[in-house]
């Protein structure tokens, strides 16, 4: 079986050769005998192309290097997708000035630099000020030198959020808009290379269309998000409104969109790390099941990504249509396998039994343990790929990596 076989077998419940193994790098150190040039540099860390439009890489992910990263791992028996991430428009009618404030300034930061992005819309001004800080290593993505309307280092970094009172949730249609013609025809023209790769090499796509609550996250941060939901809930349901009509432009664009396997929402900010089930159930459960819908309209399968309070919201999440979860996490989550295929079993294709932490241990045992009780355990549902979560980084050893492999293929 092809890897594509493979990944479709475990999405629709059916067997297949084995238990196929995936992983999603975020910077990983290439393995020396597998590295390649890319424009006459060597390509050291490996990424995805799910990250683009998302952060800032140390070095450009070129498609080439997409390819040759899914190619590397087939080379040494590991299944693998091609990503794309569905992008999105501004208003042409926006304007915006970019400032610095330094730190010895007056009501600047202290300790940073402070950037500063002001907007003004056609629905009024927003102010998003973020504070520049260092870069965390080789391999890591890098904090542009500016003030992108969505980046994950605003979150943690965020003085001032562009959604910092109800009166600014208006102005966030004009920044996060449906795509616009040219983005279509980009996103058809990516699509159409990646298919033919895809088909030459036997691998699914897999396309990221969906934001959901980690765009409310990273325009009104966490503690404004929560806050805003609970004491503004009329504001904070229009801008889940807003997000939901993006997401579902993003999405239209992906499922209709011949080659494509897979489409998946982000929800890394929709856990029980910052919301009760009841408010997921009221902000996020009506908008994926729209999702879900209209992804199954088009023939295609649909992701969902999640890595804690997965035991209590993973239910709902399956309710909504869902037909792949990332993730079953035994380790930062504490679901059992023996747990999640009870809850999920017949019901999600499940991703994940291991965790990146396990692989940078240094216990082999350890490793060899947690993949063989995931396969024991998971495997015999049809339902089940095996995957450190959530993603390979930079400080995650080789050796690690390698001893999960070993497992795998000994127990699949």
């Amino acid at each position: 079986m092809t890897s594509r076989d493979r990944i479709l077998a475990a999405l629709n419940g059916k067997p297949a050769d084995h238990v196929p193994l995936t992983t999603w790098c975020f910077g990983f150190p290439a393995p020396e005998h597998l590295r390649w040039e890319t424009d006459g540099k060597p390509v050291e860390y490996w990424y995805s192309k799910r990250l683009e439009h998302l952060h800032t890489l140390p070095r450009p992910w070129k498609l080439e290097d997409e390819f040759r990263r899914a190619e590397a791992w087939l080379s040494m028996g590991v299944d693998d997708l091609l990503e794309v991430s569905v992008p999105w428009s501004q208003d042409p009618a926006v304007t915006w000035k970019a400032s610095v404030i330094e730190p010895h300034r007056t009501g600047g930061d202290q300790r940073h630099p402070v950037m500063v992005r002001q907007y003004e819309t056609p629905s009024g001004p927003l102010r998003h000020a973020v504070r520049k800080t260092k870069n965390e290593g080789a391999g890591w993505p890098i904090q542009p030198d500016c003030v992108p309307i969505i980046e994950d280092y605003n979150v943690p970094r965020g003085g001032e959020h562009a959604v910092s009172s109800p009166a600014d949730v208006p102005a966030i249609k004009h920044l996060f808009a449906p795509p616009d013609d040219q983005q279509r025809r980009w996103f058809a023209d990516r699509v159409a290379k990646m298919k033919a790769f895809a088909n030459e090499k036997g691998l699914c796509i897999q396309a990221w269309t969906a934001f959901g609550m980690d765009a409310a996250v990273w325009f009104a941060g966490t503690q404004g998000a929560v806050m805003m939901a609970m004491d503004a809930p009329e504001a904070f349901g229009q801008l889940m409104d807003t997000i939901a009509r993006t997401d579902y432009a993003r999405t239209e664009l992906a499922a209709e969109t011949d080659g494509v396997d897979i489409v998946v929402q982000r929800g890394w900010y929709s856990s029980t790390d910052f919301w009760s089930p009841k408010l997921f159930d009221q902000l996020v459960y009506p908008h994926l099941a729209e999702l879900t819908a209209l992804a199954h309209k088009y023939g295609k399968k649909f992701g969902y990504t999640i890595n804690t309070g997965v035991e209590k919201l993973g239910p709902r999440i399956a309710d909504a249509g869902v037909d792949l979860l990332y993730f079953v996490d035994p380790v930062l989550d504490h679901l059992s396998p023996e747990r999640a295929r009870e809850l999920f079993g017949d019901r999600m294709t499940m991703v994940g039994g291991t965790n990146a932490l396990t692989l940078a241990s240094g216990d082999p045992r350890r490793i060899r343990d947690e993949v063989k009780h995931a396969l024991d355990i998971l495997g015999p549902t049809n339902r089940f790929i095996l995957q450190p979560t959530d993603a390979i980084f930079p400080d995650t050893p080789q050796e690690g990596l390698m001893q999960m492999i070993e497992a795998w293929k000994e127990y699949r």
